[in-house]
């Protein structure tokens, strides 16, 4: 059974068309890369995938059965922009997701749980760099920091499917190479299938599995909301593979 079954899928807000007629099947662990004019529905895509938005016609699917109405902990999204608690430190924020997960009336794990919880906040902290800021706030890392934690935060919980809305638009070329390899490394580690978007063509071919283009098939000068955006190519990418589950990339 596929990751993600898109059919037949349409998204209209009123006279606006917006996506139309997707349809397509995404393997449990593909690294899925996103292309595609600005205004183009890439990132209403993500939306729906989240569960914040919900098709106005055809099916959105996940492991068979439709898309929770609302984000749950088996979708992590990381933005552009770092979606961070600024009065709660590097650890606090990691924590927050697993104690929610653990927790879900009071919102706190103590004791013997949250001793296990911090551990497992400290490793994921270690593996990209950050545990010596743990203690540190939001405020006091530079950018690079910051998107490695909103990353962090995004696969704590151990998502199933991770969604990136062009998480390293805003960061320096040196800095971005760092972020592609902590990407893949948790990936590999976790699993997990992803779709990213992506203005940077290059960074597509480098991280994905497989390239999905969207744009217009149709178009109407006078009634340009008139047609939507489709996946106009979707191409396998050679230069990585789909691992097995708990098999890392070389």
């Amino acid at each position: 059974m596929a990751a993600v079954t898109v059919k037949r899928l349409w998204k209209e807000y009123g006279p606006q068309v917006v996506l139309e007629n997707l349809n397509l099947e995404i393997a449990h662990g593909e690294f899925v890369t996103i292309v595609g004019a600005s205004g183009c529905g890439k990132t209403t895509f993500l939306r729906l995938l989240l569960g914040v938005e919900k098709p106005t016609r055809g099916e959105l699917l996940l492991d068979g059965k439709p898309v929770p109405a609302e984000p749950g902990p088996e979708r992590g999204i990381v933005f552009q922009r770092y979606s961070l608690f600024p009065h709660l430190t590097v650890t606090e924020n990691l924590l927050l997701g697993l104690e929610f997960a653990g927790s879900r009336f009071l919102g706190r794990l103590f004791g013997a749980r949250r001793r296990v919880a911090t551990e497992k906040a400290n490793q994921l902290l270690d593996s990209i760099g950050l545990y010596a800021a743990r203690d540190k706030y939001p405020s006091q890392l530079s950018g690079g920091m910051q998107q490695r934690l909103s990353i962090a935060q995004s696969v704590i919980c151990e998502p199933r499917i991770l969604l990136l809305d062009e998480p390293f638009g805003a960061l320096d070329p040196g800095i971005t190479a760092d972020m592609h390899e902590i990407i893949l490394r948790l990936w590999a580690l976790n699993r997990m299938t992803i779709f990213m978007i992506t203005h940077d063509l290059k960074e597509s071919f480098q991280l994905g599995t497989r390239l999905l283009v969207f744009d217009k098939r149709r178009h109407d000068p006078q009634a340009p909301e008139a047609y939507g955006a489709t996946v106009t190519y979707d191409l396998p990418l050679k230069g990585r593979d789909i691992l097995p589950v708990g098999q890392a990339s070389a």
